[in-house]
């Protein structure tokens, strides 16, 4: 059995930044790179994940599978001035290596983002996917997601435009 553990981190020992931004580079390389479509230089990728742990109003959360960084997502707060949605926040930049898929580990980051954001008072997440990320969509539909929209052309991709898909849950009264 796999040995799967998911923490936030708000500075990356350098090990761990090798590792993320290789589980970054073969997310991209697969097609899921959350908006990449082709892996920057190595130096751009590391300058972007010291980027996100210095972002006010934003968790990272990074996953191991056997003690190795295999996975991330993001926990975005809405700005200051947006008092209006203050109740709510974006689940993002959540991936898996290919090489780590198929041993729950999505799951696992999923399930940590909601905890943290009902921690931090959270009421409501939202999530935006590909339609070609059909693993994530499943996966967003069983743990309670609701879809609430499409937009047709959500990414371009080699020239070609991509759907996709929005959703939304209530953190309240849930555990």
């Amino acid at each position: 059995m796999a040995d799967l553990s998911i923490s936030i981190v708000t500075e990356l020992k350098r090990n761990e930044l090798e590792e993320l931004c290789d589980a970054t580079q073969a997310a991209i390389e697969a097609g899921g790179g959350f908006g990449w479509l082709k892996p920057p230089h190595r130096n751009i990728l590391e300058v972007f994940w010291k980027g996100v742990t210095l972002v006010p109003d934003r968790a990272l959360f990074i996953g191991k599978l056997d003690g190795t960084v295999a996975g991330s997502a993001q926990l975005v707060r809405p700005t200051r001035n947006n008092e209006a949605q203050s109740h709510s926040a974006h689940l993002t930049t959540s991936f898996v290596a290919p090489w780590a898929r198929g041993h729950g580990l999505a799951r696992l980051l999923t399930e940590a983002v909601e905890t943290e954001a009902r921690a931090r008072n959270i009421k409501v997440l939202n999530l935006d996917v590909r339609e070609t990320q059909q693993a994530a969509i499943s996966l967003y539909r069983a743990l309670g997601y609701h879809e609430i929209g499409r937009h047709p052309r959500y990414a371009q991709v080699d020239g070609h435009y991509v759907g996709g898909l929005y959703f939304w849950k209530s953190l309240e009264g849930t555990q």
